[in-house]
């Protein structure tokens, strides 16, 4: 065989050397978006994630596979991965930056990764955010057909090479075995290939994978396609069973972005663009031109009034991030300590939750930038992309 069509057939074609992957896991099914890609000929599918999504990694080879499999199909590809990211994140970031693109087929998630280093999650957390993103999207389209695929660090291999399962991947695998969704745990395969002597971290390329790492993961999902696909379709379309029970009676899956003209902004509150060129700390650029509500000194009060069962903000936290407190309904202010163990070099994304659990109806936050603040912070302020509650509109 030629070089050139060897190199090709090695580029489109799934590796042959674990075709049998035990972490491929296989639950409910994937007829819906098979029927939509086959006798509609279109289909809309999404990426959610952190930065291992948002690269051009794994995503654009799932891409690639699913345009091999079905030519004759027009597809929507929506990327939605933006580093840093967790899972909470995720469930409010959803209608926006995923729903409103259309009814989703097919989607593919990951947070396995960002919910342990980004975000120190506990198991809760992690439900209450993978959970909310699967209700939300099916309560959107019932029939939307979900891949779940955990991605590794160096804690997770940790865990796995001591016997334990890594805290996100457990909590991932009880909403995935909950709702019926496909898992790919490319976590447990890595680090069992590692041990074994196959290659080694540096191969693979860490945390964001090299290509080496990101078509080992394409390959377990091509592996789904044939456990999923492989035979003739049987039946047509329905909706998804949704537990009338959730797991987490929290879970965020009424999460959104709360609009700034619902907020009341007090003394020393502004909306708009940062002048980041007169701030210290990295910036990634996507956020660069975008408004945010902000405020940089002690005392500023800001208060809206919101149904849901939380409210909080999605902040960029950088160098100078400040504490505000936070007081709902009048009661007691609790302090949130915005700065990010990686706040010191950039201007970090994050989630930060005010109040969680609250009980049905009508509430008031009263937010005030705190006289105190972490002691590696070197300001006060709060930079806010979107407030997020979990409530309906």
């Amino acid at each position: 065989m030629k070089a050139p069509l060897l190199a090709l057939l090695c580029a489109v074609l799934p590796l042959c050397a674990h075709a049998s992957d035990t972490n491929v896991v296989a639950r409910g099914n994937l007829e819906n978006s098979r029927h939509t890609f086959q006798e509609q000929k279109t289909g809309h599918v999404a990426f959610l994630g952190g930065s291992i999504t948002e690269m051009e990694g794994y995503r654009p080879m799932v891409c690639e596979l699913l345009k091999q499999r079905f030519p004759q199909t027009e597809f929507k590809f929506t990327a939605a991965g933006i580093s840093s990211t967790c899972s909470s994140t995720g469930a409010f970031r959803l209608e926006d930056d995923v729903l409103s693109q259309g009814p989703v087929d097919l989607l593919f998630v990951e947070f396995a990764v960002n919910d342990d280093q980004d975000a120190h999650h506990t198991r809760q957390e992690c439900i209450r955010g993978m959970e909310g993103i699967l209700r939300h999207l099916r309560a959107h389209n019932p029939r939307a057909d979900v891949v779940m695929t955990f991605f590794l660090n160096e804690n997770s291999m940790k865990s796995y090479n001591s016997g334990a399962v890594p805290l996100p991947v457990a909590a991932h695998t009880e909403v995935a075995e909950h709702y019926q969704v496909s898992t790919i745990n490319l976590a447990k395969t890595v680090t069992s290939r590692i041990a074994a002597g196959e290659f080694d971290w540096k191969k693979f390329g860490g945390v964001h994978p090299a290509p080496f790492g990101n078509r080992i993961a394409a390959d377990m999902i091509s592996e789904l396609f044939e456990l999923k696909w492989g035979a003739p379709a049987a039946g047509m379309p329905s909706p998804h069973p949704l537990p009338s029970k959730p797991l987490e009676e929290s879970n965020y899956s009424k999460g959104r972005f709360l609009p700034h003209s619902e907020l009341k902004l007090g003394a020393g509150w502004t909306a708009g663009v940062p002048d980041w060129q007169k701030l210290s700390g990295g910036k990634r650029e996507r956020f660069t031109k975008l408004p945010m509500v902000e405020a940089t000194q002690p005392g500023a009060v800001l208060t809206s009034t919101f149904e849901g069962s939380a409210i909080g903000a999605f902040v960029l936290a950088g160098p100078d991030a400040g504490t505000v407190e936070a007081s709902i309904d009048g009661g007691a202010p609790v302090k949130v300590n915005l700065y990010h163990s990686f706040s010191k070099g950039l201007h970090y994304p994050r989630t930060v939750l005010f109040a969680d659990g609250l009980p049905p109806g009508s509430h008031t936050l009263r937010l005030t930038v705190s006289e105190e603040k972490d002691p590696a912070s070197f300001g006060h302020a709060f930079r806010a992309l979107h407030f997020v509650v979990n409530g309906p509109r």
